[in-house]
């Protein structure tokens, strides 16, 4: 809620017409066109102000701010500002001086977007009011209302059960554990160990080196084994007969030596 000490400006118009006005003859409410329009009473500035729930609407002169005549606003729409019939740029407002005397007088303005804006500012005014007022009664229904107690008695205990909370997680780890260390296990007959996937080595280490092949002893003890001198034919022509055994042979002449 605003405080109470404070005055705000809320419209401002340098230019505004003050006229006065007949008798009200019937119901049917003020005529712009019954008064002497061309012939004003006053002319000045007005100034729309608040404070706290009060509406002023000052009217004070142009150049020493001199205070003429205030209508206070305490609703609108309401009895204190009333628009003619006949026009949207006249309005009949009730004045009071501060001693219990009150007068009603006409203004009216030159332009028709100043009367918009004196009746747009008196409207934001009360909408804010009303809301102010049914946020205070809000307040005042929460505060009278018992206040729900949530908080522990004393000596007063609750149990919480974890067990589905342990089965769940223990799932989930078998769920997420297909191999160990990530790995697939080696197929069946596969021989040797499991080498590391590529990249996962540290870069100090060097690949297992194959293992160095085995001598067979046999190939040893037969090139370790001198062979034997080799016997001297006792045929000398013997190789060359040989050599030629598989050639035809020629019946051989007598006389002549056979080669």
């Amino acid at each position: 809620m605003a405080d109470d000490s404070y005055e705000s400006i809320l419209c401002v118009k340098p230019e505004v017409h003050v006229y006065r006005i007949p008798p009200r003859a019937t119901n049917r409410g003020y005529r712009a066109a019954d008064w002497k329009l061309d012939e004003p009473a006053w002319s000045g500035r007005m100034k729309i102000t608040a404070k706290a729930k009060i509406a002023y609407i000052k009217l004070e002169d142009k150049n020493t701010g001199e205070l003429f005549a205030q209508a206070p606003v305490e609703q609108y729409p309401g009895s204190v500002v009333e628009a003619v019939t006949d026009s949207s740029r006249y309005f009949v407002i009730r004045i009071e001086d501060g001693n219990g005397r009150h007068a009603f007088i006409g203004i009216g303005f030159a332009d028709r977007g100043d009367s918009f804006d004196f009746n747009v500012a008196l409207q934001d005014h009360f909408k804010w009011v009303k809301q102010e007022s049914e946020f205070a009664k809000q307040e005042a229904s929460q505060s009278a209302a018992p206040k729900l107690d949530l908080g522990f008695k004393e000596g007063q205990t609750i149990k919480i059960s974890l067990g589905n909370i342990k089965k769940k997680e223990a799932a989930g780890a078998a769920k997420s554990r297909p191999g160990a260390g990530g790995l697939l296990p080696p197929p069946p007959g596969a021989k040797g160990g499991i080498l590391p996937p590529p990249g996962t080595m540290p870069p100090h280490q060097n690949p297992p080196a194959a293992a160095p092949a085995q001598p067979n002893p046999g190939l040893l003890l037969d090139l370790a084994r001198p062979a034997g001198p080799t016997q001297p034919s006792q045929d000398l022509w013997g190789d060359f007969t040989a050599a030629g055994s598989g050639a035809t042979q020629e019946p051989v002449k007598s006389g002549w030596v056979q080669f």
